[in-house]
């Protein structure tokens, strides 16, 4: 959970892509190349790949990307083979890491339409491998986009002419936001279009007629716009909404779906900048450096402002809320941060209103079943996660928080119906299988069947052997269970991956007290307070085990410590009121049975021990 390594790696990949691209500028001949580079490097459309540890699938691929480029160039520069089958090579790691690249064949032969002015046959048949990857591995994407992440999961409905109007709109908003990169959002506003009208087609329509122009011009000042925007405009063409992808579902545009292509229009700028300025005096050019170094700085400060909202869950989606109110995405979000913190009652007005934008949002249901169950409103819960099972049946969160609360309100089979769902919906891979047979372990545990729960805890640590609350609770069963040898083993190995566990040193210090291993139960009990000075139950135990060796005044120490802390454990006064009655302190001892009474008045024990003292001749008399 510390995320310090993934950011430091990504930050190096983003930073390495960068250089690489200048070497891939500088290749073209695109003037300003490092100028270039050093933009994308800083810019702030660029933070959410680079900040975000979920976009390794960014900032990995586009390394890949750029090894590619740089191979194949070198390779017509050289005529040497090695050079095409490591740019091979590269593009075929580059899609494995995210086929967002898809179009890298396309930009290959509009790399030497730019060189060459013509794209010849040979070009042609040079570009099938890379045809063959791209389209292989671009159609496994749309397949698992479909089958595995959308799934059931609707996430547009509209034709494919909004979809044409959309897509129009996309490629204006991203180079509004490539050009005057502020009020970035982590999920922008989601679109929609009368398909039905003709004015949602004016951006579509602008874009085609702006390459039409480009086109006519292509031999003089069009050129270098045909391929900076070309290139922009083919690599967001994965994204712009053709072909369904799961975010979709909250918003149609992202910021890093610009990633790899944001190059382009950097590259179009500063290489048409730096043309201008090679033209003017030294006056002039003296100006644009002083520029270029206040630009760089600008958007090196605008980036960093932008990396900090992702310190933070709860940072980034109170900005998204405060730019985009209507992302219930981010509501929902901003409520599971609020509920891991333990702060229920600040999560409903978020699920609340996720609820209000999307009713059949399966996933507030269950935030909300879980805030509910936080504020021990448990009926409520339950009704909100079942609704969220009607909505999603093989939702596995929802059945397993359903379990929890099911042991809760001693409904102990409806606990294990849930648990064992979650284990027919866990993947099948050792961590989830480990936890879902853990789950499921405790429900039955909660239900007294042990014999029943002791294969799926022994499951559950076999596939996950290194996790102490695993062994922990095993031990615990097996003590149930009377199998106080196994119990002691697994509760040592709960110690050894984590050391400082007080409940598992406590439970140890039980095990070896019924094996008669009285001084080593001692041990375990000292060490449990040591390292949790408020265990109540330490202090029960080890005053125990200190009377059973005759400590007498020491344990009576230790009950009065566990009563300063429980004063209203009634437990505690009469197995104190014990001690002391069977070490002839009388008095002290009725006391006890007295405040017993107070705290428990159809306590029979006690009542029974204070009949028992007063028909004792000496107390007659009081």
């Amino acid at each position: 959970m510390n995320a310090h390594g993934y950011h430091a790696v990504n930050v190096l990949l983003h930073a390495l892509a960068a250089v690489l691209l200048w070497r891939v500028l500088q290749r073209l001949a695109i003037p300003g190349a490092w100028l270039a580079a050093l933009i994308f490097a800083v810019h702030p459309v660029n933070v959410e790949s680079a900040a975000w540890i979920t976009e390794r699938k960014n900032t990995l691929p586009l390394v890949f990307y750029a090894l590619t480029l740089l191979g194949y160039l070198r390779f017509e520069q050289t005529g040497q083979r090695r050079w095409y089958g490591l740019a091979l090579l590269a593009f075929l790691l580059a899609l494995l890491g995210k086929t967002s690249v898809v179009m890298l064949p396309v930009v290959l032969l509009g790399c030497a339409w730019g060189q060459r002015g013509r794209v010849t046959r040979v070009d042609l048949w040079r570009s099938v491998p890379f045809f063959i990857l791209a389209v292989g591995l671009g159609l496994v994407t749309v397949w698992f986009q479909h089958y595995r992440a959308i799934g059931d999961d609707v996430v547009r409905t509209d034709g494919w002419g909004s979809r044409w109007a959309i897509a129009g709109w996309a490629v204006w908003f991203y180079l509004s936001k490539a050009l005057l990169p502020i009020r970035l959002c982590f999920v922008y506003p989601r679109w929609t279009v009368d398909a039905a009208a003709w004015w949602p087609f004016w951006p579509a329509a602008a874009l085609v007629a702006g390459f039409a122009v480009l086109a006519a011009y292509r031999r003089t000042w069009g050129r270098p716009f045909l391929l900076g925007l070309g290139y922009y405009v083919l690599t967001l063409l994965p994204v712009l909404g053709f072909v369904n992808i799961y975010f979709m579902r909250y918003s149609l545009v992202a910021d890093h779906w610009q990633y790899p292509g944001l190059i382009g229009v950097i590259a179009l700028v500063v290489g048409w900048a730096c043309r201008w300025v090679e033209r003017r005096e030294p006056a002039v050019q003296r100006v644009a450096g002083g520029g270029a170094a206040v630009l760089v700085g600008v958007l090196s400060v605008l980036s960093w402002r932008q990396a900090r909202l992702y310190q933070t869950e709860e940072a980034l989606y109170l900005d998204t809320l405060a730019q985009n109110p209507s992302a219930w995405l981010a509501h929902n979000n901003l409520a599971g941060v609020l509920n891991r913190q333990n702060r229920f009652a600040d999560s409903l007005p978020y699920l609340s209103e996720a609820l209000r934008l999307r009713p059949d949002f399966p996933e507030a249901h269950n935030n909300l079943g879980v805030a509910l169950e936080g504020l021990s409103r448990l009926d409520e819960a339950v009704a909100h996660l079942n609704q969220a099972l009607e909505l999603r049946p093989n939702y596995l969160e929802a059945h397993y928080n359903l379990a929890r609360i099911m042991i809760r309100l001693s409904r102990f089979d409806d606990a294990i119906r849930h648990s064992r769902r979650v284990l027919d919906l866990s993947p099948n891979y050792p961590a989830s299988l480990a936890e879902a047979h853990h789950r499921l372990a405790n429900a039955l545990a909660a239900g007294d069947r042990i014999d029943d729960a002791l294969p799926h805890y022994e499951e559950a640590a076999r596939l996950d052997p290194g996790n102490a609350q695993t062994h922990y609770d095993l031990g615990s069963a097996l003590v149930v269970a009377s199998r106080l040898e196994d119990a002691v083993a697994h509760f040592s190995a709960a110690l050894q991956f984590r050391p400082d566990y007080a409940e598992a040193h406590n439970n140890l210090g039980i095990a070896l007290a019924r094996l008669g291993r009285l001084d080593e139960a001692i041990g375990h009990y000292r060490e449990a307070l040591r390292l949790q000075p408020d265990f109540v139950l330490g202090y029960k135990n080890l005053g125990e085990a200190l009377a059973l060796r005759g400590q007498i005044d020491e344990a009576v120490n230790l009950y009065r410590q566990a009563l300063q802390r429980e004063p209203k454990n009634a437990d505690t006064h009469f197995r104190l009121g014990l001690l002391l009655e069977q070490n002839g302190r009388n008095e002290e001892a009725w006391n006890e049975y007295r405040e017993v009474l107070r705290l428990q008045p159809q306590h029979a024990a006690a009542r029974g021990r204070l009949a028992a003292a007063a028909s004792q001749p000496a107390a007659a008399g009081r």
